[in-house]
């Protein structure tokens, strides 16, 4: 079945890779966002790379009464990918309310929307910071959720427990939550990518951006934890293999497959790899020098943590299949074309 999907925060890095995916999948597509860490150019990119022109509304989803303005216009919208959030783990420790308000009142308000406008399924942006610092590594879907190590954490295990709450009362969606390791990358077009507004707080805009010139030095944040090298260990994604994984869920929910009203599925490669492994993979795959030091550890951040994807690749039918050289490459060409088009 092809259907009418709302993508939420959909010119963002990873919304805007997934409306690529649904459209080539077959999908129709409305993008909804408040552009306040992305631009509306991207729906132009969007476009270029896939050849159709989703349709896009500049909305906030924490304002209810826009967003039911948003289903009485584009009428028949049968799912939800719910990527509208605030996403840096150090600012959150900073602004703990400005997280809050932002990444609960969103998902609420569709919740509250979805029987009122017959929406079948809603797949939610999670993340593995749900796990903490893990007991076993690597990660599966039944590790226990551990108290979060920041606000921006707190708000995913908050976010699930509500959808949760609202499928066991009756209400009658279904729902898929993907947990997400560490996205990295850029489509291989070079069209789209991560272009945080400001400084990064996310490691490989930074890190091109310092291969760039565009920053002095990269920080590396702690040398001294309990991992091989001493830098913190993480399960890094490409992108467009990420994205993927959002059609898989949403063709389950469309084809009835799913077990249980809310499934939970690891998106990861299965493969952990340190901060300096990965900058020392960058400046192979690339032939670039980084400029690099290490600093303290930032507070929020966990020692090591990488995936067991076997659930996902068995149940939903989806694999990890990008290099991590392949995926620095298109990083590193993605920055190179901000340039270009003096972005960056």
């Amino acid at each position: 079945m092809k259907g009418k999907i709302l993508v939420t925060g959909g010119t963002g890095f990873i919304g805007s890779h997934t409306v690529v995916e649904l459209q080539k999948a077959g999908h129709e597509v409305v993008i909804v966002d408040n552009l306040s860490n992305s631009s509306a150019d991207v729906v132009d990119n969007i476009e270029k790379v896939s050849g159709i022109r989703p349709a896009f509304e500049k909305l906030d989803c924490t304002n209810l009464d826009a967003m039911k303005g948003l289903f009485e216009k584009h009428k028949g919208i049968n799912a939800i990918i719910h990527f509208a959030a605030s996403k840096a783990v150090g600012e959150s420790v900073e602004k703990p309310l400005l997280y809050y308000r932002n990444n609960i009142v969103s998902l609420i308000n569709l919740l509250e929307l979805m029987p009122k406008y017959a929406v079948e399924g809603i797949v939610f942006s999670s993340s593995c910071t749900v796990y903490g610092q893990p007991d076993k590594l690597p990660v599966t879907e039944e590790a226990p959720i551990k108290k979060a190590e920041s606000p921006y954490g707190n708000t995913k295990q908050i976010n699930e427990e509500i959808i949760r709450d609202t499928v066991a009362s009756g209400s009658p969606i279904k729902s898929i939550l993907l947990r997400y390791f560490n996205p990295i990358g850029a489509h291989p077009s070079a069209l789209l990518g991560e272009l945080p507004l400001g400084v990064p707080c996310n490691l490989i805009p930074y890190l091109t951006q310092t291969a760039l010139g565009l920053r002095k030095i990269l920080n590396v944040f702690g040398g001294d934890y309990n991992t091989p090298d001493g830098s913190c260990i993480r399960d890094y994604i490409n992108v467009v293999d990420l994205a993927k994984a959002h059609v898989f869920a949403i063709a389950r929910i469309f084809e009835n497959k799913q077990k249980e009203k809310v499934e939970v599925f690891n998106i990861g490669t299965g493969q952990g790899l340190s901060v300096l492994e990965l900058i020392h993979t960058f400046e192979k795959a690339t032939g670039v020098k980084l400029n690099y030091k290490i600093v303290d550890r930032r507070p929020g951040d966990i020692e090591q943590v990488w995936a067991d994807p076997s659930k996902a690749n068995n149940e939903l039918g989806w694999k990890a299949e990008t290099t991590i050289e392949d995926t620095l490459r298109s990083a590193w060409n993605w920055q190179k074309e901000l340039r270009k088009r003096g972005i960056q």
